[in-house]
């Protein structure tokens, strides 16, 4: 991370991020009470498999190890979000990885043989806070970097990289907020999301996207407050009263939120939830069938001595969610981001590393962890070190992983 000369409290970090003409709450952003461990020193330069409970000097369950790129080799001090990218034209798998300085680019095609394309670096200043997102072979990328806005980067220009690694430049740069926190893409309505900023009391800021190169805003949500993370889909899940209709999940530090945004000019809350010991609210992603919300708190472990807990709400009533389940993990280790693909739940788990549950019984109330691969061996404790966050989508199976300390890993299940 950002190396502070001192660290603040959380409630000074909230009054010195806010402008006087803004005046608006800031996320907490409870990652900043620790700065992060040494990075992992490992041999490994290529494919390890899992075997009794090890690769090489990583834990794991059922994952092998496929290919690491360091912090050193990106350049970058440390890492935090990461997502994925497949080339319809080519074939080629890409993995971009958030730094502290900057976007990454790798090529994972070839397992054997990683290769890091090249950079974009951040719009003004570095921040341990970057999002990255993929829409239409474009990736839209933004920071709480300080007047960063939101990058737009063409990423059918890596066909071209001959001498990697590269310095890229931004193709667009949207600069309707400063800073923002994380940001959202409906897919299927070329909505882009970004929640966090300064504008709209912190909550969801409209951008529409479809022309990528394009973007312009189209207004936002106050009504809920600031939020940190969120997913918004075309709906098709068991409430018939919101089928087709564009909603939005936020994770508002307090509460789960629930709003139909379909017509911008007047996006409309539907309900909102809270849940027992409240620490931070801060990330969820919808179940397939898009019935169950698996949500994370990220300082319950810290503050209520939790072991990793996941709180799983039903959402068949979006006018009167529910909390279903609640899942402990045998570990503290602080949950962070977590993604559902198919009947799993990849959870990057900080310190714990990646842990991938099966949710295929989730309304039986039954979750079991099959596997895992932790890249940081150190320990489980609750501390901000570790995985920050995973991408499980590639149709080859290959899974990225984004470690604070460590830099870039794929993995891939045992076969």
């Amino acid at each position: 991370m950002k190396k502070f000369p001192f660290l603040l409290s959380i409630s000074a970090l909230l009054f010195l991020s806010c402008s006087d003409d803004d005046n608006l709450p800031m996320d907490g952003k409870p990652d900043i009470e620790e700065l992060p461990g040494p990075e992992v020193v490992d041999t490994l330069t290529g494919f390890t498999p899992c075997q009794n409970g090890m690769a090489g000097i990583y834990p794991c369950e059922g994952y092998d190890f496929l290919g690491r790129i360091t912090l050193d080799n990106f350049n970058a001090s440390s890492g935090n979000d990461s997502w994925g990218w497949t080339d319809a034209t080519t074939g080629k798998e890409y993995a971009l990885m958030g730094l502290d300085n900057g976007t990454a680019f790798v090529d994972i095609s070839d397992t054997e043989n990683l290769i890091y394309l090249g950079k974009l670096p951040t719009a003004t200043e570095p921040s341990s806070w970057r999002d990255v997102k993929v829409y239409q072979n474009h990736a839209f990328i933004v920071s709480e970097a300080e007047g960063h806005g939101m990058q737009v980067f063409d990423l059918t220009r890596l066909r071209d990289v001959t001498n990697p690694p590269a310095t890229f430049d931004a193709d667009v740069r949207y600069t309707g907020f400063g800073n923002a926190h994380n940001i959202v893409i409906n897919e299927g309505t070329g909505i882009a999301y970004a929640v966090g900023t300064r504008t709209f009391n912190g909550g969801p800021h409209f951008v529409d996207i479809a022309d990528p190169k394009n973007p312009f805003a189209l207004g936002g949500y106050v009504g809920n407050g600031y939020t940190h993370d969120a997913q918004v889909v075309t709906y098709t899940g068991p409430d018939a009263d919101y089928t087709g209709r564009e909603i939005f999940i936020g994770a508002n530090e307090n509460s789960v939120v629930l709003v139909d945004v379909s017509d911008k000019e007047n996006p409309t809350a539907i309900s909102s939830i809270g849940y027992d010991k409240i620490e931070y609210t801060h990330q969820g992603w919808f179940t397939e069938d898009q019935r169950y919300f698996l949500l994370g708190d990220e300082l319950d472990e810290t503050n209520q001595g939790f072991n990793t807990r996941t709180l799983v709400f039903d959402f068949s009533d979006l006018d009167n969610p529910v909390l279903h389940d609640t899942y402990l993990a045998d570990f503290s280790a602080i949950d962070h981001n977590g993604y559902v693909k198919g009947g799993e739940f990849f959870l990057a788990n900080y310190t714990a590393g990646v842990r991938i549950l099966d949710i295929t019984d989730i309304a039986g109330k039954s979750i079991v962890e099959t596997g895992f691969f932790d890249t940081f061996p150190a320990t489980n404790n609750a501390q901000f070190d570790g995985v920050w966050s995973v991408y499980p989508y590639f149709d080859s199976g290959k899974i990225v992983v984004s470690d604070i300390n460590s830099g870039l890993f794929v993995i891939k299940k045992s076969q």
